[in-house]
C-alpha cells in the first residue's frame, strides 16, 4: 500500500496546492472538478454509492445485497429508540428530514454541531440513565438511532453552510488541514487514500472516493458485523452500524496513528474534519444508511 501511495505522489500536485488558502466555495469547486476529471464516466450523484460507482462487479454484488438490506431491522429498532428517548422534541421538523443540513456552525454557542452530537445531548436531556443503559458515540444503539434519522433524509441533497465568521472558518480550516496532513507510522493523509488513490487496491480492498463519502453514513459494514459475530456468535439489529467519526478512528488505526478519543463526547478534531468533509459533498444526495465493505 505504501508503494502505491508513493507511486501516485505526482497527483498530489494536482489538487492540494490549489486549495491552499482558498475559500470554501473554491475548495468545493476544485474538489468536485478533480473527481469528475479523474472518472469522466461517473456522474456526480453516483458518488453517493462510494466504490460501487467505480467497480461494476462490486456494484452488482452490492445491488443484490441492497435488495434485502441487512440494516433494515436496525433502522426499525432505531426508530423505536427515537420514540423512546423523545428525540423529536429536540429537533426542527421533529428530527426527520434534517440530516442534509448537518454539521452546521452555531454562532451563539461558537461551535460546530453534528447530528450525532445533538442527538446525544437530546438523549441525555430526556431521561437517559448511564448507570442502567449504554449508549456510545459511533456504534450500537446510538448509531442505530442516527441511521434511522438519516434514512428520513434519503434523496435530499447535502446543503452544509460554512459561516464566514472567524471562529467557523478556523474550524473549517482545521478540518481541511486534518484531511490533507500526513500522520501515523505510514505517513498517510485522508487525501492520500481517498483522493489521489481512490479506485486503487489496498490490502484487497478498493479505496473509496472522498467525494460523496459522508452521504451513506451511518453505514452498515460487513467488517463490523463480522467482528461482533466473532465475539458473540450472533448479531443483533445494531451490529454492523457505525457513524462517520467511528470510521475516522478506524482510518487512524490503519495508518498506525493513535485514534483521537474524547470521553463522553466527540473529539473536536473529528468534528472539524466532519465539517470540512461533509461540505465537500454538498449537492450530493443523502444515501444512508447503506452497506459497505
Amino acid at each position: 500500500m505504501k508503494k502505491m501511495i508513493i507511486a501516485a505522489t505526482a497527483l498530489v500536485i494536482g489538487l492540494a496546492p490549489m486549495m491552499a488558502g482558498a475559500s470554501p466555495s473554491e475548495d468545493l469547486k476544485k474538489f468536485r472538478a478533480y473527481f469528475l476529471k479523474m472518472n469522466p464516466g461517473v456522474k456526480m450523484q453516483d458518488y453517493a454509492n462510494g466504490i460501487y460507482a467505480l467497480d461494476e462487479n462490486r456494484r452488482a454484488e452490492w445491488e443484490n445485497i441492497e435488495e434485502f438490506p441487512p440494516y433494515e431491522d436496525g433502522i426499525d429498532a432505531g426508530a423505536a429508540l427515537f420514540k423512546k428517548y423523545k428525540v423529536a422534541k429536540c429537533f426542527k421538523k421533529g428530527g426527520k428530514g434534517i440530516r442534509q443540513n448537518y454539521p452546521y456552525f452555531d454562532a451563539k454557542a461558537g461551535k460546530v454541531r453534528t447530528l450525532e452530537g445533538d442527538l446525544m445531548a437530546c438523549i441525555k436531556k430526556n431521561g437517559f440513565n448511564p448507570k442502567k443503559e449504554k449508549l456510545k458515540f459511533g456504534k450500537g444503539k446510538f448509531a442505530g438511532i442516527a441511521a434511522y434519522m438519516t434514512s428520513t433524509s434519503k434523496g435530499k441533497k447535502f446543503n452544509v453552510k460554512i459561516d464566514s465568521s472567524k471562529k467557523s472558518m478556523a474550524i473549517y480550516n482545521q478540518g481541511k488541514q486534518h484531511f490533507y496532513a500526513k500522520r501515523g507510522q505510514l505517513n498517510f493523509s485522508c487525501a492520500d487514500c481517498h483522493v489521489y488513490n481512490h479506485g486503487m487496491m489496498a490490502r484487497g480492498n478498493l479505496l473509496s472516493p472522498a467525494l460523496g463519502h459522508v452521504s451513506h453514513f451511518p453505514v452498515w459494514r460487513r467488517k463490523w458485523a463480522k467482528k461482533t459475530a466473532g465475539k458473540k456468535g450472533k448479531t443483533g439489529p445494531f451490529d454492523g452500524f457505525g457513524t462517520i467519526q467511528r470510521r475516522y478512528g478506524g482510518c487512524n488505526k490503519q495508518v498506525r496513528a493513535k485514534p483521537l478519543k474524547a470521553k463522553g463526547k466527540q473529539h473536536p478534531e473529528y468534528v472539524a474534519l466532519e465539517y470540512f468533509h461533509t461540505y465537500m459533498s454538498n449537492g450530493i444526495k443523502v444515501n444512508g444508511p447503506a452497506v459497505r465493505q
